[in-house]
């Protein structure tokens, strides 16, 4: 007889999923917005619109490091307060900022801030999710993410094409006001069975952690590449392709995420990354090659639901993948790798796509970012080939499952 499922919506767990959900939203409404701002207001090169992103996300994965380590002694009240209080003082930098070098100097205190406390959300949820219901906990807990990368551009460039950059700078600020007091309440209000990860030094080589987590970080800094190109130069693009809307893009894509997000959680449990990485890997293709031939508002909606599809599939398979691959006490070097991954691609893909932008149309750009899930699909087809191959003799692997 089946064991009935453990519940896995806590009071705990919600509260996470919603902080998430702010400090996600906070940073999403800054990262397609300040491009298009340093552009028209700091008279920025195109070299410096990618760092804008780009050393935000380098800033980010070296605070990680810290992070991670600190997870381990149990300092996630620490790394909570202290990473929202420097992403709040950051974006009130944003305001004084009158040059591109002061501009970019607060990226980089962002990006510390949000490394700290992106490491510590989805360190907490994975350990008060079920282990039976890890890739459905993880796929809800990502959902707010996903949403998030979503909504927050949408936000962010209505109230910068509208009430102007002062409004888009207290919407930001108040995310993160409010992800304060919700922060306090989280860390006194776990359950009483929630353990601080163990202080003392795991068994085994320190290279076996990353031995295990290679090919999915490779995988999703892959799957960054693109979405970084959406976030340096969306609204860039918009302008180029005369699409007014552009921010429905977004819009869209929120919603087929939200509808595929519940559903790819359950896939996972039942039948392992590749059922989630190989399809959606082919829908991000398809939602980049038809948004870089997009010449109306209504050819977003195909784009952007196609894009949403196989990257709300794939985002929350790769974490709870990488996840699943390490020893308990090492899930916040686990989720400071997938972030870290993350925000590796969204740079890279902005260095690289914006330097095919200076010599191309930002619709060709588009074209070429194509490239990058393409060999994500041939990478992790060929991985998941031979771990099939490999199964009969050494038994089922996470990596192939």
């Amino acid at each position: 007889m089946n064991k009935p499922l453990e519940r896995l919506w806590t009071q705990s767990f919600v509260t996470l999923t919603l902080c998430n959900l702010l400090l996600f939203t906070g940073l999403q409404m800054t990262l397609s917005t300040l491009p298009v701002y340093a552009k028209s207001s700091l008279a920025a090169t195109s070299v410096q619109i990618s760092l804008v992103t780009s050393l935000f996300a380098l800033s980010a994965i070296a605070s990680r490091l810290f992070a991670a380590k600190a997870m381990e002694k149990g300092g996630r009240n620490l790394l909570i307060f202290l990473g929202v209080t420097l992403c709040l003082t950051a974006v009130t930098g944003y305001y004084w900022s009158g040059t591109i070098t002061v501009l970019l100097l607060m990226r980089v205190l962002f990006g510390i801030g949000f490394g700290m406390a992106s490491t510590a959300f989805p360190t907490m949820a994975s350990d008060i999710i079920p282990i039976r219901r890890m890739g459905e906990g993880m796929g809800y807990f990502g959902l707010s993410t996903s949403l998030a990368m979503s909504a927050g551009p949408l936000i962010g460039l209505s109230l910068l094409q509208g009430p102007g950059f002062s409004s888009l700078l207290l919407g930001t600020g108040l995310s993160f006001i409010i992800l304060l007091p919700l922060g306090y309440r989280l860390t006194k209000g776990l359950p009483v069975n929630h353990k601080e990860p163990a202080a003392e030094a795991l068994p085994g080589p320190k290279g076996s952690l990353f031995r295990k987590l290679l090919i999915p970080c490779l995988l999703n800094l892959l799957l960054s590449i693109s979405y970084g190109g959406l976030l340096g130069f969306l609204a860039l693009y918009g302008q180029e392709a005369r699409l007014e809307h552009i921010a429905y893009f977004f819009l869209f894509n929120a919603v087929a995420i939200v509808v595929i997000r519940p559903l790819s959680g359950k896939i996972y449990d039942r039948f392992g990354p590749a059922a989630l990485l190989i399809p959606g890997s082919l829908f991000i293709i398809g939602g980049l090659l038809l948004l870089s031939f997009a010449s109306s508002t209504a050819a977003l909606f195909p784009a952007a639901i196609c894009y949403g599809i196989g990257f709300g599939s794939m985002q929350p398979a790769l974490q709870t993948w990488m996840i699943q691959s390490v020893d308990p006490r090492q899930r916040g070097m686990a989720n400071g790798m997938f972030f870290n991954s993350l925000d590796l691609g969204v740079a890279i893909g902005t260095m690289i796509l914006g330097s095919v932008a200076l010599y191309n149309s930002y619709a060709v750009m588009y074209r070429y970012s194509a490239l990058a899930p393409l060999l994500l699909l041939l990478l992790y087809t060929g991985v998941f080939l031979v771990q099939r191959r490999r199964r009969s003799a050494s038994g089922p692997l996470q990596t192939g499952q």
